[in-house]
């Protein structure tokens, strides 16, 4: 048993201060028992890290640790109580878990690694042999830690967007704020009204950083619009290609929908319709060519929305933008078909940040991008009941958050 117990000193790193006394098995369980003991003369308060005076020891605790081989590994240990100049009982800070966890650093972070790397927080569990409970909780802990740690209070925010995201299979939403340059998403806002959208922006930037921006990137919804123009006077609003062509992607996909009744050959045409054609496939690029050359009204619409997309090539300055716009605009709604016009009756009254997204040549990739690995969360998770986490999942896997507990 000596050597087992100077084995697992050598190779299990608790810190100077900490030594494995004994180790236990219980075969039927699978598990090993790691007692661990507080060998220091040494004892400091844990929050003014003052020399302290030993009071006592607590009760037996438990820690689940990283598992040795196919055994689970717990570490016991009885936590030294101290004394302090204040003369508030405490106890030590044990250096290789938190204070009201009940499972080690290094356990956590093999938690992290492998959510990481099968970004679900259930598979997690099953493979680590924990609870759901935990990973969630090791999640959120992990997105409080990160938000904290992050320090952007001194970075200029040129170009910011808000975008919104529905949950709870589709009947409420959630506000996300990204930085678009760097693929980062910044904060999760939950509903899309005015007020949650305007305290968003406040808690996320400082007043310097409002005033100081750009532009910013959103759709047409009303409450976003009225947001930016409270919190940033000094910004552009931008009605990016993204959400201008996702308008059009959906009325393209209304029309579909209504002439399939008396059109079979628009049968099973959606993705034909809606992907960008350098992404269909054989047997979509063959429904494709039959539609696009056929006199359907979703054959125009589609048509339609390929000369809007061509608008973007032309980089010219305001008036010319919107005369090319109107002029779109114009021979577009010739065609008398209701689904897109409500579209372009759309753009003409947002029609300065239209212009705006014409003239401003901000890379919309990232904006699809972010939109994807957003919705990849969302599938991955099987929907979100609670907003509390979705936000923590999406800040999770794309806050760029340092999400590791402090290494000793």
């Amino acid at each position: 048993m000596n050597f087992t117990k100077d084995f697992f000193n050598l190779v299990l790193d608790f810190g100077e201060e900490w030594v494995i006394e004994s180790v236990e098995a219980d075969h039927k369980k699978h598990r090993v028992y790691l007692n661990l003991k507080y060998v220091s003369d040494y004892y400091e308060d844990p929050d003014t890290l003052e020399p302290a005076v030993l009071y006592d020891h607590s009760e037996l605790r438990e820690w689940r640790h990283l598992d040795i081989l196919h055994y689970q590994s717990y570490v016991r240990c009885r936590i030294p109580r101290v004394k302090c100049k204040d003369g508030k009982v405490k106890q030590i800070a044990m250096g290789w878990a938190g204070k009201h966890d009940r499972h080690s650093y290094h356990f956590e972070i093999k938690v992290i690694d492998t959510l990481l790397a099968t970004r679900n927080q259930t598979k997690t569990a099953e493979l680590i042999g924990c609870s759901f409970r935990l990973v969630n909780r090791i999640m959120h802990r992990c997105v409080e830690r990160g938000l904290a740690r992050r320090d952007i209070k001194g970075f200029t925010f040129e170009h910011i967007s808000i975008d919104e995201k529905s949950f709870k299979k589709g009947h409420q939403y959630v506000t996300v704020l990204s930085h678009p340059r760097s693929g980062v998403i910044l904060n999760i806002g939950q509903n899309r009204d005015e007020e949650a959208t305007k305290q968003l922006l406040s808690e996320t930037f400082t007043d310097e950083q409002l005033q100081a921006m750009n532009t910013v990137s959103m759709d047409m919804w009303k409450s976003y619009i009225n947001s930016v123009k409270d919190k940033c006077p000094n910004a552009e609003i931008v009605h990016d290609k993204f959400h201008l062509v996702s308008y059009l992607n959906k009325s393209i996909d209304q029309v579909r929908r209504r002439e399939v009744k008396n059109n079979d050959a628009l049968i099973n045409a959606r993705y034909a319709l809606l992907k960008n054609e350098e992404n269909l496939t054989e047997k979509q690029r063959e429904k494709f060519e039959l539609i696009k050359s056929a006199n359907f009204q979703v054959s125009k619409a589609w048509h339609i929305r390929e000369n809007f997309k061509e608008l973007f090539e032309f980089y010219n300055n305001e008036q010319e933008a919107q005369g090319l716009l109107v002029n779109w605009a114009q021979d577009s709604f010739m065609h008398g078909i209701k689904e897109v016009n409500n579209v372009i009756m759309m753009m003409l009254n947002h029609v300065k940040g239209v212009v705006n997204a014409l003239i401003s040549n901000l890379n919309n990739a990232m904006a699809e991008r972010l939109n994807g690995k957003i919705q990849e969360v969302k599938l991955i998770g099987r929907g979100y009941r609670l907003f509390e986490n979705f936000r923590s999942a999406i800040l999770f896997f794309h806050g760029n958050l340092n999400l590791y507990p402090q290494k000793w």
